[in-house]
């Protein structure tokens, strides 16, 4: 692994991610079934770069944002990573809500918070955010890889549910993959960001054949068309506050 923090993430003796080792004679899209579920938190720690990192630092803003009283937000929790995470900085008595569409990704979730020990109260939900989901009472919400992977068109109504759901003051904590601001320098940032995967012991097959399962539903935007929208959908402040050539880290508040 390339730092300390990626590793530590991918659980010694989890499943190792095989599944686009072989060669696919007609891929279909990009989906968050079983037999991704199992491999899961390999695939994310060698597919993301600084993805512990990009958890600490989810962590850290999230304790300094959660207000007593009121409930913490992960939507699209996958296997429960980041909560288990903000668990150790987040006051106790604040609720965790954890929400994703895939029931085998709750289930391993819940496994996986029983078995880090959790005793805070928390709530795991099964809901298509893009088609309608609750949040009520938060200070912190965040989107840690999802909001890409949400239809363009519902994206907008996605970030006001979000704000409506807030408590003043509450935050955004949104971790995406995006488009360079000039077009310029896509192609060296995606040479890059495969270059990385490589480093990861991802084969060539590996890398194509999941970048096209990728490509009608991971849907980047560049972070200005992210910051505009997170404004138009009524957020009053935001901050960049992680960057790694094609993937990026934007904290917004509301008033």
């Amino acid at each position: 692994m390339n730092s300390k923090t990626d590793a530590q993430h991918n659980q010694p003796g989890a499943p190792k991610d095989e599944v686009f080792r072989d060669e696919i004679n007609q891929i279909s899209d990009f989906k968050f079934g079983t037999k991704v579920v199992n491999v899961f938190d390999d695939m994310v720690s060698r597919s993301v770069p600084f993805y512990g990192e990009m958890q600490r630092m989810i962590s850290e803003i999230a304790a300094d944002h959660a207000q007593t009283g009121t409930s913490v937000y992960d939507l699209g929790c996958s296997t429960g990573t980041t909560m288990i995470g903000m668990n150790t900085s987040v006051a106790q008595d604040i609720k965790f809500v954890g929400i994703d569409d895939a029931a085998e990704m709750l289930k391993k979730c819940d496994e996986k918070l029983q078995e880090a020990g959790f005793t805070r109260p928390y709530e795991l939900v099964e809901a298509d955010i893009q088609s309608g989901f609750k949040v009520e009472n938060a200070s912190v919400v965040v989107l840690c890889l999802t909001l890409q992977f949400i239809r363009p068109i519902c994206r907008e109504k996605v970030l006001r549910t979000i704000v409506d759901g807030l408590v003043p003051g509450g935050v955004l904590i949104l971790v995406e993959k995006i488009l360079t601001e000039q077009s310029v320098f896509n192609r060296n940032f995606i040479k890059y960001y495969y270059d990385y995967k490589r480093r990861n012991h991802y084969s060539e097959m590996e890398i194509s054949q999941k970048r096209e399962a990728l490509e009608n539903v991971l849907i980047p935007y560049k972070s200005s068309e992210d910051i505009l929208m997170l404004h138009d959908s009524g957020f009053s402040q935001t901050e960049v506050f992680f960057k790694w050539y094609n993937f990026t880290g934007i904290i917004a508040i509301k008033n």
